[in-house]
Formats: structure tokens, sequence, C-alpha cells
């Protein structure tokens, strides 16, 4: 009964925000629910860390290919690429990320995840889906089943593809990279959904233009000489100079980047010595570093680098023991909604989700769905936007102060699934018809 009354809830909020007169797509997305929300505490309760998605790949792909779907597997190591051909016209495709995170579930849901699994440094841990990609994955199947039943409405090539790693950045560049627009149909547009924990359920938010940010991992390593506490006279003390090298690094956004050009450089581990009494002969820093444009991300790593080593050298530093600035690779590129393309499929979902529709600021999360359009941007359109999933009692509880909110990637996060499943189901429905509308 339970069950029963949050689908006829979410079925509510769907038909709330359109006109009187019946909706068939709508109509179609509430006869599908209970389906979908089958799958969806399935996906939920089993899920798998990146690049180590074998059974979700395998279960996502069987049912795309009973659609119709020309399926190909373990593309990008194990990503799922499904094509349908349907005559002349432009080429869609839609993206859902499929990964979990090492995290140890506590929602207290009845189908919370108690999988584990051997993270990639090789950790045992729990492994939750706390940033909503099975609701991705499930909003992606709607979509396929819709777009599958309505081939007399559409003309053109819908790609459907499900991406791994994304939470570690390097999923989209894997599929990439093993040819997914070169062995198959490259796309014209792009388009994809994140739920998201700062928007109350059913409420659709977008960028135009930059969305999310350039990620960059930053290690710093800083030699010193070692010596006892005792006797700092003779050592070259790496703390000190890593101490500096941290309170300078403030100033990079501080004091040398344009306040109307955010950027963010964090601090995140500071790991150097072992006992009481002696001075260590190296420190360690872990840096976060996010911004929008290639140009402000060049000036902040060149900064860190610069800023490394001007305190060594101020300390006295010996030129063969100057700190080594290593950015990890591959990065996230910042994610970039092409601003007509924005406008277009917009402008085309303002009247079904009248009211429910919000432009918001650009975010310094990172997403690598940007390596899609910056693959060909002088060819591909792309555009990813917010679907809310905080529950509406939860998120009237919040604006009163009487409770905080879990936000992505908390143990705590669970979304109103069923409302963000539906929205974005009909989100991406509608506006790949209307891309792909026959002329």
């Amino acid at each position: 009964m339970r069950m029963m009354a949050i689908l006829a809830g979410a079925s509510a909020l769907a038909l709330g925000a359109m006109p009187a007169q019946a909706d068939e797509l709508r109509e179609a997305v509430a006869a599908d629910l209970p389906a979908l929300v089958e799958l969806y505490r399935d996906l939920h309760t089993n899920p798998e860390l990146s690049f180590q998605e074998v059974e979700t790949a395998k279960k996502l792909a069987a049912r795309a290919r009973a659609l119709g779907f020309k399926v190909t597997e373990g593309v990008g190591k194990t990503g799922v690429v499904a094509v349908m051909e349907n005559g002349p016209g432009p080429v869609v495709m839609l993206r859902a990320d499929m990964d979990g995170l090492p995290v140890v579930e506590q929602t207290g849901l009845p189908y919370a995840s108690k999988k584990r699994a051997v993270a990639q440094n090789g950790t045992e841990t729990g492994v939750m889906h706390a940033c909503g990609h099975d609701t991705h994955m499930t909003a992606w199947i709607g979509t396929a089943q819709l777009l599958a039943a309505r081939k007399s409405e559409w003309s053109g090539t819908l790609v459907m593809i499900l991406q791994p790693a994304e939470e570690i950045g390097q999923g989209a560049k894997a599929m990439l990279d093993d040819g997914l627009f070169t062995r198959f149909p490259k796309p014209d547009y792009v388009l994809a959904f994140h739920d998201a924990a700062q928007f109350p359920a059913g409420q659709i938010g977008y960028s135009k233009g930059f969305a999310l940010a350039n990620v960059d991992s930053v290690d710093v390593v800083v030699p010193g000489v070692g010596g006892h506490g005792a006797y700092p006279h003779t050592t070259k003390d790496p703390i000190v100079i890593t101490s500096s090298i941290v309170m300078r690094l403030q100033t990079l956004v501080s004091r040398e980047q344009n306040p109307g050009d955010p950027a963010v450089v964090t601090v995140g581990s500071f790991q150097a010595g072992a006992k009481h009494n002696i001075i260590p002969d190296e420190a360690r820093l872990q840096l976060t570093v996010r911004s929008y444009s290639d140009e402000t991300r060049k000036h902040l790593l060149d900064g860190i680098a610069r800023i490394a080593r001007g305190e060594a050298i101020a300390a006295g530093v010996p030129e063969d023991k100057m700190p080594r600035v290593t950015v990890q690779d591959p990065y996230t590129p910042a994610t970039y909604n092409t601003p007509e393309f924005t406008d277009q499929v917009i402008a085309g979902l303002k009247p079904r989700f009248e009211g429910r529709i919000m432009e918001t600021p650009a975010v310094m999360g990172g997403e690598d769905f940007s390596r899609y359009y910056r693959a060909d941007k002088a060819n591909v359109e792309s555009l990813i936007f917010w679907v809310g999933g905080v529950p509406q009692a939860e998120w009237e509880r919040a604006q009163k102060g009487e409770v905080q909110l879990p936000s992505l990637h908390s143990p705590f996060w669970a979304p109103d699934a069923p409302v963000v499943i539906a929205t974005a189901t009909e989100a991406l429905t509608a506006a790949t018809l209307k891309l792909m509308a026959k002329r």
C-alpha cells in the first residue's frame, strides 16, 4: 500500500503541471512507473564501483536489446552503446552513468545496499548509489521504452549509452578512446540529466554555458632536510615550508583571480612527520582545483607550481630539492551547455513543466559528460540538466531550519526516486521527440 501511495503521489505531481486535457506521454510514463521503480530498487540494492559495472551493464543491455536496439557491450571497458536507426534525421545521444560510490549506506531504506567491493586503491568498502546514478539508469530505460514505442513519431538515429566510471572522471574518456564517435554514429546532440540534492523533487534546473567545473587533483611533494626537533637550525623544515605554501595558495583566488570568474583551490590533505621530536625530510599536499575556462585552469595550475617553488627558494632550499607538483591525468573538464541548444530544449519543456523549470547558477562540481561536447565542439550540441530529488516534506522542513539536507555522495542521500524517474523520463523523451520530429 505504501508503494502505491508513493507512485500515486509521483503521478499526481507529474500530471499537476499540465493543462487540463489529457497528455498521452505523461500518462504513458505513469503507466510504466511501477515497473521502473521496481528496476530502480534492484539497481539501488546492487551497486557496482567504477569500471566494475559488469552485472549492471549486462542487465540493462538485455533490456535495450529486447526493445529493438542494436546493442554493443564492453565499450570503454564496461560501457554499453544501444543504437536505433529510424530513417533520415539527426543523431541524438542520451547518456546515463552507471557507477556507485565507496560509501556505506545509512539511509535505512528497506532496499538499502549491503554490497561490498574492493576499490581501486585495494581497500574493501561498502558500495552505494550515493549520487543517484540508479535514478539516471532507470530513467534511461524508461526513455528507451517510450521512444522505441513511438518510432512513428520521430526520424533519425538514436544512440543511447550507459557510461562507466563517472565518479572517477574516466568513463567518458574510456568510451571515446574506444571509438564511441567513430565506431558508432556520431551525435549532433547529446543530452543527460543528473538528480539534484539542492532542489525539491520534480524541479528542473539548467545552466546556459558553463554548468560544472574543471576538476584537477594535484599532488605536491615538498622535500626538506630532516633532523632533530631540538636543533631546527640544522634542517630545512618541510612542514614550515609547506605551511607557507598552503597559506600562499589562498592568494591565487583571493588576489590573482578576477572575482567574476570563480575558482577554488582546496587543500584536502597535509601529511608530514611521524614523531614529536623529529623534523621530517618531506611533506605532502593533496589539492582539488576547480575552474571553468581552460585559461583559468592553466593560471591556477601554473600558479601552484610557482608558489611551491617560490616558498622553497625563500626558505633556502637547494635547487636539487625543489617541490614536485603533479597534476593527475585524466582530469575532468568543465561541462558546457551550448546556449542556443539549451534555449531550444528548455523552450520545448517549459509548457510541459510549467512552474517547475528554473535557470540555476553553475556549480563547482565535476561531470565527465563534458567530454562528449569537447570531443567535437564544432559539431556537437550539449545539455545536461538537473532534476530535483529532495522529498517535498523534507524540503519544507529544511526551509524552516528544522533539518539539514544530505548532499550528493552522502550515506544518507535518498531521493524521491519515483518523482525523479517520472520527471526525467518525461523530459528526456519529450526533448528527444522534438529534436527528432518528422519534418
